[in-house]
């Protein structure tokens, strides 16, 4: 049913576009691909977890834990690693490398405590009860990803473009040296950056793993992928782009799998992705970067 396809594949792109938002917001401020968010990701979802079963704490209490756990260790990863190497001017590759090396660093942690094997959220965490909706079936999870994804957007366009604290952002995106002129603080305005962008990807991976019902060390990493992907797809640094992205890539999977195949799931997915940056290299929201001589 074309309809039912379409809620699913609504959901799957919010799951994509949720990790995405947190990943886009780093590399628009700090100008960083952060490829540590995928560990950040997978550690708030085992934080939730660990509360769930030792606290017996409501889900909403363990997303806020997730929160502040992911949003923790994302500024211990700009203190300790990419603020020294803001200072040295390191270049854009030497950041990348050094987030690889933090999320092996938490992947192998998380793994040496809580082993390799696959985790759920204990049975009712969510209720398992589905609506239908005008014939189609709509789980509980499914309309809070979705709900989450477009309200988390609708707030971060909202601050970037209608506050003080999202302009002085924008400005530092621009050029952090000016911003400083300016009397913008802004180390303090990365840390803010990094503790956000990180919350959001505790948040994603408290959903996902409700969503998928597993969770375990590497989770992160397919997601990363993936993540890597939407904010080309939508354009680097954009929040627009990153949700449409994610919505892109959630609907090419789903609908290859229902109507050409499971196998090829990827292929068609990246293949179209592939086939629009032949169009519009950018993305869809980039802006066209004049390499000087």
């Amino acid at each position: 049913m074309l309809q039912q396809q379409f809620v699913n594949a609504l959901s799957l792109g919010c799951v994509y576009a949720l990790f995405a938002l947190g990943f886009t917001l780093v590399f628009g401020v700090l100008g960083v691909i952060n490829l540590a968010h995928g560990a950040v990701f997978m550690l708030g979802a085992y934080a939730a977890l660990s509360v769930i079963n030792n606290f017996a704490l409501p889900l909403w209490a363990a997303i806020v834990v997730a929160c502040v756990v992911a949003g923790v260790v994302g500024v211990i990863i700009d203190v300790l690693v990419l603020k020294p190497l803001r200072r040295r001017n390191a270049p854009h590759l030497i950041p990348m490398i050094a987030t690889i090396g933090v999320g092996i660093i938490i992947n192998n942690g998380i793994q040496g405590i809580f082993g390799a094997s696959n985790l759920r959220f204990p049975h009712g965490t969510v209720p398992e009860t589905a609506l239908e909706i005008a014939g189609l079936h709509v789980t509980v999870i499914e309309l809070g990803i979705i709900f989450v994804s477009f309200a988390l957007m609708a707030v971060l366009m909202f601050v970037m473009h209608r506050t003080q604290f999202g302009r002085a952002l924008r400005a530092i995106a621009e050029s952090p040296r000016a911003a400083s002129l300016l009397g913008i603080n802004v180390e303090r305005l990365f840390l803010v950056t990094s503790f956000t962008a990180s919350a959001l990807g505790g948040i994603a991976g408290v959903l996902i793993g409700l969503y998928s019902n597993a969770l375990f060390p590497l989770m992160g990493q397919p997601m990363l992928h993936k993540g890597i992907a939407v904010i080309i797809l939508g354009g680097m640094g954009d929040i627009r782009g990153a949700m449409i992205g994610g919505l892109f890539l959630g609907f090419a999977e789903v609908l290859s799998v229902a109507y050409i195949g499971s196998t090829m799931r990827d292929a068609v997915a990246f293949g179209l992705l592939f086939l629009i940056l032949l169009i519009r290299p950018q993305g869809l929201f980039g802006k066209v970067v004049q390499r000087k001589a």
